[in-house]
């Protein structure tokens, strides 16, 4: 069956300016396997105008996009073809233009995610080292003051936490700052136990709703990796591009691609041998492959040992429908 995706993952930055522990950006993979990138606006219009199809875009993934200094052509043009844009995996909020931040509600971004691990610059600089929080707290207060000035609901804002020994006394606090700020507030999950490691196990389960402390502690116990389904789903609902054109397929995968979506037709790339492969990978239809990325990915290491494979029937219907 042939997807047609109205909905896409295109990556506007892999550059970051902070150094968070955990992130595969600050420790240099990023670097070494898709580089240090912006996306052109060049490209970015030559996509929409090959794909007219293409409806919703997703732009962060592993950089920040605020630092792509052709970002407001993007958004402008992008609002004049009607295609919504999102910063829904998250943003920083450190470095921004005041012109930026208009174009945000001028062109009606959708849903941007702020990553905001603490309530406090004394909390928040452990894990988003070189970042400042109150520039960040001033920044979103002047994206609300746009709203007001264009009467606008968008983009709708959301407060992401990760949770760590070291913030989680300011969980509650922070969350009362989002409900101020006019933001949503979201409970993540740290990567491990190796950085920071949770004190209080009541207090996490109580803002998470899980009984777990970590992605760690995640997988032992469900024996499939957090947020896999949603991850793997890209490959047929939301297809992850990278800055220069590369289809990585998922937002997780910098090792491999299926094709370049800015030297070769997308939609014969989403359809194409190596990409249908990798699906009936993740639905346990086909045996692995080592030219498929999946193979190396800790997603699909961990269905394919525990035999907890996506489901065809919800990922068929959302890929038709978009």
């Amino acid at each position: 069956m042939k997807i047609n995706p109205t909905k896409i993952r295109l990556d506007a930055s892999t550059v970051c300016q902070l150094k968070c522990p955990s992130c595969s950006n600050a420790l240099g993979s990023i670097d070494q396997s898709l580089g240090s990138k912006h996306l052109k606006f060049v490209h970015f219009k030559q996509l929409l105008e090959s794909n007219p199809w293409i409806r919703t875009i997703e732009l962060s993934n592993w950089g920040e996009i605020f630092l792509n200094p052709e970002l407001l052509e993007i958004a402008k043009y992008a609002f004049e073809k009607n295609v919504m844009l999102n910063a829904a995996n998250g943003v920083n909020l450190n470095t921004i233009r005041e012109e930026m931040l208009e174009a945000l509600v001028k062109y009606r971004f959708g849903v941007i995610t702020c990553s905001i691990d603490g309530a406090s610059q004394e909390t928040y600089k452990i894990y988003r080292k070189n970042g400042d929080f109150e520039v960040v707290i001033a920044n979103i207060k002047k994206i609300n003051a746009y709203k007001v000035k264009y009467n606008s609901p968008l983009p709708k804002l959301r407060w992401q936490y990760i949770a760590f020994g070291h913030n989680e006394h300011e969980i509650l606090k922070a969350k009362k700052m989002a409900i101020k700020l006019d933001m949503k507030f979201h409970l993540k999950l740290a990567w491990g136990a190796g950085f920071s490691p949770i004190k209080s196990k009541e207090m996490i389960k109580m803002f998470s709703g899980l009984d777990i402390l970590n992605r760690d502690e995640y997988q032992k116990k469900y024996g499939k990796f957090y947020l896999s389904e949603s991850i793997c789903s890209q490959m047929w609902i939301q297809p992850q591009i990278n800055a220069d054109g590369r289809v990585l397929g998922c937002s997780v995968n910098y090792w491999g691609d299926y094709g370049n979506a800015f030297k070769q037709d997308l939609k014969g790339i989403l359809n194409n041998e190596k990409m249908n492969y990798a699906r009936a990978m993740l639905l346990g239809k086909k045996e692995s492959r080592e030219d498929i990325p999946c193979t190396k990915c800790l997603c699909y290491i961990e269905m394919k040992k525990n035999n907890t494979w996506l489901f065809s029937r919800r990922q068929g219907n959302e890929a038709i429908t978009g």
